[in-house]
């Protein structure tokens, strides 16, 4: 606020003239509903996933997630929230569950890197793609279903295979009714980016052993908690929305840095930083207008990141709001000895914990960007848990959606993307895209004036 960072800080007349929109924006998401708010109350669907995980996992080593995007930062930002540091290099127990795997791209030395170390016998892949186009998720499809063709035989494919997509439609839908893969459904209405509640994010998770159910009942209470209320500072979420909106409409802060000051969050930064980006970054508003409109959100990890970026941060340019995420009680306590006494710049260490240490880096780091007028807010967690990480992911996305109101724009479409999405179709030749192929292959012929050549 204004009165801890000056002029760069939002005043309480700024908070009041803007309060009939945030009401209208609340009362915009509670009357149209967005379909993930419906993710958080399907038990149902939590205990076919449970029974389908027991099955998985009681049967492979390794477990590898066939997507991008919304349908792989979910997965593995629950993955390092909620399971060992080093889970993969655990012996099994005490590790939970099959290995996982998200390579989350289509790099061929990493596909093929991960083809180097797995025994395909004792792998499955779960192959996620609401639409069943997405070329770079159907191609290490295709990819890793050969190999496993060769390995395991054609035969024994559905053994190894689970696939996630839309319930009735799309050509994995179709392939999945022909060879008789085992599926799960993403619902219609729920777009990649807003999925990891879903049987999207739900089956890793508990692949690996972490209690989906309690993830959901986390993500109940925060969605109960900001139905309760259109006021800020009793509605989290619309808390938040107001905020950044005001950073960017009004004090010019068009860069949001989340900052995790805990390794268990580091990848939640990831996956916000796809909603923030392709839920508000667009060029039109609902009534046509170029507005150009979204913040651009960044991640940075603490303390790491105090030894990089911070400078920047604080002496840099006026253009930033920092968002921390704090935790109260980690896993785990680590203990700094006593050694060296006759040197203060490691004495003074011994005796207290790295849970002080990072905590008090925090708290530091908040401070100095306070000190100097830089603008900066926090979310603080009692400990990271399922609960607390399933209202945590959901608060970020009510978050979003009452943001996308604020803004007057649609959340829930990414035109921009699709533009990308074509061109590649064109150039690698899907049919149909013929005439736009000599299109694209023509724009994208470099200008020799600006190559350099060594």
């Amino acid at each position: 606020m204004a009165d801890r960072v000056g002029d760069h800080g939002i005043t309480d007349a700024e908070l009041k003239n803007l309060a009939p929109k945030i009401q209208a924006a609340w009362e915009a998401v509670e009357k149209n509903p967005p379909g993930f708010r419906k993710l958080p109350y399907n038990t149902r669907l939590a205990d076919e996933v449970d029974v389908l995980a027991s099955e998985i996992a009681e049967r492979c080593e390794n477990f590898v997630v066939v997507g991008i995007g919304g349908s792989a930062l979910g997965n593995i930002a629950l993955h390092s929230a909620l399971n060992h540091p080093c889970y993969n290099e655990q012996l099994r127990p005490p590790r939970r569950g099959p290995r996982l795997f998200v390579p989350d791209n289509v790099d061929p030395d990493r596909i093929n890197g991960l083809l180097d170390v797995l025994d395909l016998d004792d792998t499955v892949f779960n192959v996620i793609t609401k639409s069943g186009g997405t070329a770079e998720t159907m191609s290490e499809f295709l990819v890793f279903r050969d190999a496993l063709a060769r390995k395991v035989g054609e035969d024994r494919l559905t053994e190894h295979i689970v696939i996630t997509t839309d319930p009735e439609k799309g050509e994995l839908r179709q392939i999945v009714q022909k060879f008789g893969y085992p599926s799960l459904p993403i619902p219609p209405d729920v777009g990649g980016r807003w999925s990891v509640l879903s049987a999207v994010g739900l089956l890793s998770a508990a692949v690996t052993g972490i209690d989906i159910h309690k993830l959901l009942q986390g993500a109940a209470e925060m969605d109960k908690l900001c139905k309760r209320s259109d006021k800020l500072w009793e509605n989290p979420a619309l808390t938040g929305a107001a905020l950044h909106y005001l950073m960017d409409k009004a004090k010019g802060k068009n860069i949001q840095v989340m900052m995790p000051y805990s390794h268990a969050l580091r990848d939640v930064a990831d996956w916000f930083r796809q909603l923030w980006a392709e839920s508000l970054g667009k060029r039109l508003d609902r009534a046509g207008k170029v507005v150009h409109c979204g913040q651009t959100p960044e991640k940075a990890v603490g303390a790491t990141d105090q030894h990089s970026v911070m400078q920047l941060y604080i002496e840099g340019p006026f253009d930033k709001v920092v968002t921390f995420l704090t935790v109260d009680e980690f896993a785990t306590r680590c203990e700094i000895p006593h050694a060296f006494p006759e040197f203060e710049a490691v004495k003074y260490l011994g005796g207290h914990t790295l849970n002080e240490l990072l905590n008090a880096e925090g708290k530091a780091t908040e401070l100095a960007l306070t000190q100097t007028g830089k603008p900066n807010c926090a979310i603080r967690l009692k400990k990271v848990d399922e609960r607390t990480v399933g209202a945590l992911l959901y608060l970020l996305e009510m978050q979003t959606a009452y943001a996308g109101e604020l803004y007057n724009i649609n959340a829930f479409d990414q035109p921009g993307v699709e533009l990308g999405k074509i061109n590649t179709y064109a150039l690698m030749g899907r049919k149909g895209f013929e005439a736009k192929r000599k299109e694209v292959e023509q724009a994208a012929t470099s200008d020799p004036r600006f190559v350099v050549r060594t």
